[in-house]
């Protein structure tokens, strides 16, 4: 969509993808009802989603209220209720002012992100992921990347406790990791826990497809395996080597975004003529498993007896060695009418149950006293946070780019939305030789003075 918005609609866009269209958006079917598996919601801040739901004349999909709670795998160490200064009484009184310090300390991180609006508003590109970081908040943003989201709390004063209840909570949620998760990956997950969130009514993936429509983007069902570099009257030409259902093929291009992660672990790919060779990326993903449950819920193990008085619709876990889940929700389908209601604690109900390694029968036998279907779908979702300290390359090669590296900073939908718009940007500026739109300093100053 950012390719065909600024070379025009003359260009060829060939986009090649092995499985469904919208990759982690995805949603699995319960009696006749799409649920979202992954990639669930949306932040209200991120933009560019906003923009592609209002062009492809898609809407927010209508709320359904539920509370939250944090399971420490023997109790509740901190519940949600109805009244909003209840709860904010309940955080004060267990945590004092950490949270009011993790939301200045988040709110500082979102207002200096939300600079890349501006600069890709006025056509400024970065070509690497470190350019872009340090011209929105400077050499703290790099630091970012390398040092720990627990560290850079407890300097800003939120408490050991707090960082253990509730932070490590957020991230087993969202990313199925720890507290070690660099600052940065962590800020995003934050700001998408504390901030009020949306998604798609009929599926977030309807996103992906609708922008794909929209361009007429020439769908290929191929898994590609390789790109060659040829050279062709001054300019690199390259062929792109794929297999689908009818056997093996290749294609000729100008440019190649190559937006699938480039690690052993997730895509056997190869570049083939390249001097220097392009080299291997170092790091590795966290798995993942959905479990998506129709079922009667289990409320005792959570130290309910009664199901009809079983109050959460979400719920969070610490890091406890023994608990074998991160997080667990009582999903809605993704079309609610005006007429739906969440199904009452005692009633058969989906849910859905995030975990680092498949549930066996005796750990779904504890969380559901019963159940219909089991629906497990595994991931390699998320990088692992703690495994590596640089930050992936944008581009390869002359008019080769990667999109998939921007994970590292943190993974999210809008991460991937900007990171595109970053590299559309990054292709049209180089094509031209506008290279006074890369790579600017004091870009605040620049584009002030433009408007």
């Amino acid at each position: 969509y950012f390719r065909q918005q600024h070379f025009g609609p003359q260009v060829q866009l060939d986009v090649y993808e092995a499985a469904g269209v919208g990759g982690r958006l995805a949603t699995v079917t319960v009696n006749k009802q799409q649920y979202e598996s992954r990639g669930a919601s949306i932040h209200a801040l991120s933009l560019h989603m906003q923009d592609f739901v209002k062009i492809l004349g898609l809407k927010h999909r209508r709320e359904v209220a539920g509370k939250s709670a944090i399971f420490s795998g023997e109790h509740f160490v901190l519940e949600e209720t109805d009244w909003y200064l209840l709860n904010l009484f309940r955080l004060w009184w267990h945590y004092g002012i950490s949270f009011l310090r993790l939301q200045m300390w988040v709110e500082e991180v979102m207002e200096k992100f939300m600079r890349i609006y501006k600069y890709q508003a006025h056509g400024y590109a970065f070509s690497s992921l470190e350019e872009l970081l340090r011209s929105l908040g400077g050499d703290a943003f790099i630091n970012m990347t390398q040092r720990s989201v627990a560290e850079s709390l407890l300097e800003v004063g939120v408490t050991q406790r707090f960082v253990d209840d509730v932070i490590a909570a957020v991230l087993r949620s969202s990313y199925g990791q720890s507290v070690l998760v660099p600052a940065f990956a962590g800020a995003m997950s934050l700001a998408g826990a504390q901030g009020s969130t949306w998604a798609v009514e009929g599926g977030n993936k309807l996103v992906c497809s609708g922008l794909l429509k929209l361009t007429k983007a020439n769908v290929i069902s191929a898994r590609v395996t390789g790109v060659s570099l040829h050279s062709s009257e001054g300019r690199a030409l390259y062929q792109v080597h794929y297999e689908g259902s009818e056997g093996q093929g290749s294609a000729f291009y100008d440019m190649v975004v190559v937006t699938t992660p480039l690690h052993p672990s997730r895509s056997n790919f190869t570049f083939e003529n390249f001097k220097p060779p392009i080299a291997d990326f170092p790091g590795a993903f966290q798995p993942s498993v959905t479990s998506v449950v129709h079922g009667y819920l289990n409320s005792s193990y959570f130290g309910f007896p009664d199901p009809k008085l079983f109050p959460f619709a979400s719920i969070l876990t610490t890091d406890t060695p023994d608990l074998f889940f991160n997080a667990m929700d009582n999903i809605c389908p993704v079309n609610i009418s005006a007429a739906f209601r969440r199904k009452q604690p005692q009633e058969a109900a989906v849910w859905r149950v995030l975990s680092q390694q498949p549930l066996d029968k005796q750990q779904l036998k504890t969380l559901f006293r019963s159940y219909y279907s089991v629906q497990v779908t595994e991931w390699q979702a998320y990088p692992r946070y703690d495994a590596v300290k640089s930050l992936p390359p944008i581009v390869l090669h002359e008019n080769l780019f990667y999109l998939s590296g921007v994970e590292w900073v943190a993974s999210s939908m809008e991460m991937i939305a900007v990171a595109a718009k970053n590299v559309a940007l990054l292709a049209y500026n180089r094509w031209h030789q506008d290279l006074e739109k890369i790579d600017q300093k004091d870009l605040m100053h620049k584009v002030k003075t433009e408007l």
